[in-house]
């Protein structure tokens, strides 16, 4: 409204509400403002019993988000996951900078959970790890949600196994939150930081990460009930 009035005379001057040049020197950006969406995760002391249910469920879909949640990856990365980039011996997988939302190459160490999960789908399809239904095609971003659908988890997402990670590093590890952050493919915010890192923690993240795997596969315990009759007595 504004171009079209000072296009027809009714009024002169630069638009008041413009951004660049003007609004930007006055307010934060919006991204500072906006409001984070998170993403629903699972409580990590539910992980356990989680993973042994999955685990009884058949599929190429559900050895998908096991992997997704042992390795702590974004869905895109894992469905994508090419053969190429996995090497069982060196337990290592290796995502191309062109997959990774930080447009960095990213290794990702195999607990021997990942790698048993990884050897189970071998041989059924020669690129891709977790293979669609249409030839040389990769399963769908859609599928690991529908495995949560089967499984009656309708209140959490794929990602926020990244958040279920997350809180159990903070809250039941010693690990830095340096190698956590690192281990979720997370970009140095701090530039100075940034300019003197150089490594990629790879084994403390592969300490770690076996650490994970580890917690993933404790037995659910059962819940203490204590009888009327004997709390009666």
């Amino acid at each position: 409204m504004l171009s079209w009035a000072t296009v027809h005379g009714y009024r002169s001057g630069d638009n008041p509400a413009r951004w660049r040049g003007h609004l930007d020197k006055l307010l934060p950006r919006p991204s500072k403002v906006a409001p984070v969406k998170h993403h629903s995760a699972l409580p990590y002391t539910e992980v356990g019993l989680f993973m042994q249910q999955l685990r009884e469920h058949p599929g190429i879909a559900s050895r998908a988000l096991e992997l997704t949640i042992l390795t702590a990856a974004r869905t895109s990365e894992v469905v994508k996951a090419e053969w190429s980039e996995i090497d069982l011996d060196l337990k290592t997988w290796a995502i191309p900078a062109a997959r990774m939302k930080s447009r960095r190459e990213h290794r990702v160490p195999l607990s021997d959970a990942a790698i048993a999960v990884l050897q189970d789908v071998q041989g059924r399809d020669t690129r891709y790890a977790f293979p669609g239904h249409k030839r040389n095609s990769h399963l769908s971003n859609a599928a690991m949600l529908q495995v949560l659908r089967r499984l009656r988890q309708t209140d959490i997402t794929v990602h926020g196994f990244r958040s279920t990670f997350r809180d159990w590093c903070a809250e039941s590890t010693n690990y830095p939150s340096n190698v956590a952050e690192m281990a979720l493919a997370h970009t140095v915010r701090d530039k100075t930081e940034a300019a003197y890192r150089r490594g990629d923690l790879f084994e403390k993240r592969a300490r770690l990460m076996a650490d994970w795997a580890r917690y993933c596969s404790q037995p659910a315990k059962p819940a203490d009930v204590v009888s009327i009759r004997e709390r009666s007595g």
